[in-house]
């Protein structure tokens, strides 16, 4: 096993899950069949999994440490380079473990949705082993634990930890015990979606979760995806709702990573809860007009050149002169950051030229060059 030196400052935010390398199709004309061949317009490959939330903190300009399992195959390798030299994350908590292979996930993505296959294994020692002492961090983000599975590992280390942050994933029994929820107590904030929330409530409607909810963490944020999110919370006595941004959603992978970071930022920072939300919502939105899950997060550039554009086309109509003015905030955020320095990257993906992509869906045309 080959790990990384040990952080020496305090960081923002400390994450620890999975980590996948997933190799992602784009463009295709129609959805495989048994026994077809489907030429895909574009393929890209990314680091996935709780990579898309570790970039997309990192890009927000949180000094972000991983804890993960890296294999020692070439995918492992190309990970922990742009994890670390691209994106600046701490991975002195990630190990590469011999004779064990990376993780790997394609993903098909068609119609603004994407289907997934995937091979892997759990990584050889616990999460606690891999850990060890934790770092000292303002935040993380944890999945709550399924009665009967293993206490998640920063339980025991709860007093010295900053503010947790909770999410919970699906629960393929569909039984959503409510004693998931019992290690709320101990977090600051909990981040369901629209259908978590409500199923683990045992309510029939968002706003009726998040008011059970609220009873459970001081910060409660439910993602409703088109219809937008909302929000208590109980520290400070706020309540909020905003709206989607509508964009031309092509690829939803890590939007809610993105989301989240969002909300850890809007929180340390002590933004109100209205403007958390907003900011979130944004960087979801920019996020899903791109391929690539973790490296279509968007960096301060990216919002930067949001803010630009939405100014001028408030000109233009009045739902653009509404967003432009619920956004007003972003020229004083905007102020306290750089930002020329961080944009999204490019997600190593491959294009068909127009005259490929002509002849791979007509089989008529100038032949595409050989490679």
């Amino acid at each position: 096993m080959i790990s990384a030196s040990e952080p020496e400052t305090e960081l923002d935010l400390f994450l620890t899950g999975s980590l996948f390398f997933d190799i992602i199709f784009t463009g295709l004309p129609t959805a495989p069949q048994p026994g077809t061949e489907v030429w895909a317009e574009g393929m890209g490959s990314v680091p996935g999994g709780i990579a898309n939330l570790a970039v997309a903190a990192a890009r927000l300009g949180l000094s972000t440490g991983l804890s993960a399992g890296f294999g020692d195959d070439a995918y492992g390798a190309w990970s922990w380079s742009l994890l670390e030299e691209q994106e600046g994350i701490d991975l002195s908590r990630s190990r590469i473990f011999e004779n064990w292979h990376s993780a790997l996930t394609v993903s098909l993505a068609r119609d603004g949705d994407r289907s997934m296959i995937t091979h892997g294994h759990p990584i050889p020692i616990s999460a606690a082993e891999l850990i060890g002492i934790p770092p000292t961090s303002k935040a993380m983000i944890a999945e709550l634990a399924m009665p009967g599975h293993e206490e998640p590992w920063w339980i025991p280390t709860h007093p010295n930890q900053g503010k947790v942050f909770a999410a919970v994933g699906w629960d393929p029994t569909e039984k959503w015990d409510t004693a998931t929820l019992n290690d709320l107590a101990l977090c600051h904030g909990f981040l369901p979606n629209h259908v978590e929330a409500m199923a683990y409530s045992r309510t029939e409607s968002p706003d009726a979760a998040l008011k059970a909810l609220s009873t459970r963490a001081p910060l409660v944020v439910i993602t409703q995806g088109v219809d937008g999110a909302i929000a208590i919370d109980s520290s400070t006595g706020e309540h909020a709702q905003v709206p989607s941004l509508r964009v031309a959603a092509i690829d939803p992978t890590g939007a809610g990573d993105v989301f989240s970071a969002g909300i850890v930022l809007g929180t340390l920072a002590g933004w109100p809860l209205h403007q958390r939300l907003l900011f979130s919502t944004l960087c979801s939105a920019l996020a899903v007009k791109h391929f690539g899950g973790s490296l279509a997060s968007p960096g301060w550039g990216d919002i930067a050149d949001w803010w630009e554009t939405a100014k001028l086309r408030a000109r233009d109509n009045a739902e653009c002169a509404d967003i432009a003015k619920r956004y007003g905030f972003l020229n004083d955020v905007l102020a306290q950051h750089k930002p020329n320095a961080v944009r999204r990257a490019e997600a190593t993906f491959g294009l068909l030229t127009e005259a490929e992509a002509h002849y791979r869906r007509h089989g008529h045309g100038p032949l595409p060059p050989s490679r």
